[in-house]
């Protein structure tokens, strides 16, 4: 049996007896935003005498920095600004749930608050439109840090009947995935997809399309999502681009790329000139799609297992072995998007779209002037 957290075992009858309440006019607003580590998420709730019915109805808040690895004890104070609301799945309407951009004593951006600088970014591209869709893969774990399902003392059958599988021998935790994609549906959240991975008790979801700084708002929203409804079921969801040594697949954030003018007629040579500049910058890309400067992700992207090297920049239609992969129905229409296979799965999506962007679309206007 997988180890399971003693929260889950808690009577949810007594529980739901509390929650449908009613509470009058009040709003509970759970305000959530990136920690020191740029992976955790953190959050806490306050409550507004009414439902706030745009972002800029909802008051700035602040957190102790020093808890969240972003202050020292003697000057901890730090500044949450909402940015995006979303319905909130748990608490149910009126309630709403709000991520943060987080704002240092003076109010400059707190070291792992990408957003900012990401969003400006997207600022100067807009007249690109570009969109962006993310396959966030994630392992499910009992508390034990064991993959969920699997053997307590050996490994499961190898890798073969597990990606897209049905049945208890094949999908482990599918009632964590189906609770996490309702969750984003009534959320607001753009998910457009799930399926079961290719390793035992690995998952994915797909966010997008989203055009510019609406990914990284989107993507970190729905991760929030998966962690609390694994808190609620007991599991642990990791993001570690490869959370289990030898001949087990690794986990990734693959990110769909397209302009307005790769979506139209013609659209591939705009495909092929933006791969030909992200394979010019492939080390400065390693270094920002994981936290950790390509220290997490050499232990994924080493040739095997549906990646590419870490070492070497290469791209090809249909070939999941490559940085780049060119969707064979893009090669025949010859227009759409592209996929960069390297981000990882514990990647800050801010960072990857706002590299893109930049290797993308502004390089080249540098290159103009």
């Amino acid at each position: 049996m997988a180890s399971v957290s003693s929260s889950s075992h808690l009577n949810k009858t007594v529980r739901q007896q509390y929650m449908s309440l009613p509470q009058g006019q009040k709003c509970q607003v759970t305000y959530i935003w990136i920690d020191g580590t740029g992976e955790t998420l953190r959050n806490k709730t306050r409550t507004l005498d009414t439902e706030p019915k745009s972002i800029e109805e909802i008051p700035e808040w602040n957190f102790d920095g020093s808890s969240t690895y972003q202050a020292e004890g003697s000057n901890s104070d730090m500044y949450l600004i909402p940015v995006c609301m979303f319905r909130d799945p748990f608490n149910l309407d009126p309630n709403k749930l709000v991520l943060c951009e987080v704002l240092k004593y003076n109010r400059l951006p707190a070291e792992t608050n990408h957003r900012a600088s990401c969003n400006k970014v997207m600022e100067k591209v807009k007249e690109h439109h570009i969109w962006f869709g993310m396959e966030q893969e994630y392992t499910l774990l009992g508390t034990d840090g064991h993959p969920f399902s699997w053997p307590p003392n050996g490994f499961p059958a190898p890798q073969g009947p597990y990606y897209c599988g049905v049945g208890a021998n094949s999908a482990y935790g599918r009632d964590i995935v189906e609770c996490h994609y309702k969750a984003c549906l009534y959320t607001g959240i753009k998910i457009c997809g799930t399926n079961a991975e290719v390793m035992p008790s690995q998952w994915e979801y797909q966010v997008g399309p989203c055009e510019g700084i609406e990914m990284g708002d989107h993507l970190w929203v729905s991760r929030f999502l998966l962690h609390r409804v694994c808190e609620d079921f007991g599991v642990v969801a990791t993001l570690d681009p490869k959370p289990m040594k030898g001949n087990w697949n690794g986990t990734g954030c693959h990110t769909n790329v397209s302009t307005k003018e790769m979506r139209e007629e013609g659209g591939l040579q705009y495909i092929e000139k933006a791969i030909d500049k992200l394979g010019k910058k492939h080390p400065e890309h390693i270094r920002v799609y994981d936290p950790h400067e390509g220290k997490d992700n050499i232990r994924r992207l080493t040739g095997l297992h549906e990646t590419s090297s870490i070492h070497d920049f290469s791209a090809g239609v249909a070939n999941r072995g490559a940085s780049i992969r060119i969707p064979r129905q893009v090669g025949q229409e010859k227009k759409g998007y592209f996929e960069d296979r390297r981000p990882a799965a514990n990647c800050d999506p801010y960072a990857v779209t706002k590299a893109i962007a930049i290797t993308c679309l502004l390089e080249e206007e540098k290159g103009a002037k």
